[in-house]
């Protein structure tokens, strides 16, 4: 029976938010409707899509909560003590794709953590904790470090403005690798922009505005100069070197045990300094998790892992999976969004780490449910 279901997938969320308790978290809830236009734009592309949003004559824009961290950050960074362990547990909604059989609602239990002392000891912490509850179930973890993704496109030989462009978009890996082919030099740039930039050869930029008739849209005629400036820029400047583009796609597609992942960062590091400091930080991890117990030989570490989930998430990621059960999106997952709590906290920030649990996928596996 529904209800029947229903009641043991609770059971088995009292269970974990109990087993959080036991860690030293503290038990905090989060308002079901969450202010859309504060928030949305912090879960990325997939979770704006997904959003039930309803409009309130008080309130303005609202949304059903489609996750707990961003709450839970804004309800620490206002009066939160320092440091802190919370759970949670509750329904949470997402819209699905018209067919999907996901679940538009759903229960999520969860841990974050705010410590400033050591983050990569957080990092194992909340880690640990996970593989701890999920144990019984023999999952399949999956972790990486968006961080060093970050420095290396922090560290290109390039325009500022592209390394924005590419790290805006690193949780978008089509848009990434199609900004990276055209920096490169790898595909010709966009007719439209080649027509544009040639027409710009013969007549200055404030002539060729003057020549497209009334202005109409939304952006000024200032605004539309800056911007055809910055295309002259980067159609001037050197492209990026193949040396490098082949150092990024060495980090992308990495995947081997934690380990030796280590050892082939620390290769591409000789020629790709600007990600030591990164890859000191996940050396420093892999320490503190093999103290807490974790094999890090048999670890799962994807160089691309994560860039497909939250956007806040802008350091450590993990997951667990359930092997041969692609039927079962993953059961848990988690990272560190340092960077969400600076923009939450007005200015004040802390490090963190966090991550959620799927009870009633736990629940499927335990029983053998299909």
């Amino acid at each position: 029976m529904l209800n029947d279901r229903r009641a043991r997938i609770k059971a088995e969320a009292n269970r974990l938010s109990e087993f959080f308790l036991t860690q030293g978290a503290l038990p905090v809830e989060a308002a079901s409707l969450q202010p859309a236009e504060t928030l949305l734009d912090l879960y990325g592309e997939d979770i704006r899509a997904r959003a039930y949003v309803t409009h309130d004559a008080i309130n303005g824009e609202q949304m059903l909560r489609p996750d707990f961290t961003v709450p839970v950050v804004q309800m620490h960074m206002n009066e939160g003590a320092e440091p802190a362990r919370y759970t949670y547990q509750g329904p949470v909604w997402r819209r699905q794709e018209a067919g999907s059989d996901r679940a538009s609602e759903y229960l999520q239990v969860g841990f974050e953590l705010f410590d400033r002392a050591d983050p990569t000891a957080s990092d194992a912490e909340v880690f640990a904790l996970f593989a701890e509850v999920l144990a019984p179930l023999k999952l399949r973890a999956a972790t990486g470090d968006l961080g060093i993704l970050t420095a290396a496109v922090a560290g290109l030989d390039t325009l500022e403005r592209r390394k924005s462009a590419l790290a805006r978009h690193i949780w978008r890996p089509n848009r990434f690798r199609q900004l990276l082919d055209r920096f490169s030099g790898a595909v010709p740039v966009p007719n439209s922009r080649a027509k544009l930039l040639a027409s710009l050869e013969k007549t200055g930029v404030r002539d060729l505005i003057s020549t497209q008739g009334t202005h109409v849209g939304l952006r000024s005629p200032s605004e539309i100069t800056a911007r055809i400036c910055a295309l002259q820029a980067d159609a001037t400047a050197p492209k990026i070197s193949s040396a490098q583009v082949a150092l990024l796609n060495g980090i992308l597609t990495l995947r081997e045990k934690s380990s030796t992942a280590l050892a082939s960062l620390r290769e591409i590091e000789r020629d790709m300094p600007a990600i030591r400091c990164a890859v000191d930080r996940f050396e420093a991890r892999l320490a503190a998790l093999a103290a807490r117990g974790i094999n890090v030989d048999a670890l799962d570490f994807e160089g691309s892992y994560g860039r497909t989930t939250m956007e806040y998430y802008d350091g450590f990621v993990f997951g667990f999976y359930a092997e041969n059960r692609d039927d079962l999106p993953v059961i848990a997952s988690g990272g560190r969004y340092d960077a969400l709590t600076a923009v939450l906290g007005q200015g004040r920030s802390i490090p963190a780490v966090g991550g959620v649990i799927r009870p009633e996928f736990m629940l499927a596996l335990s029983e053998g449910a299909p």
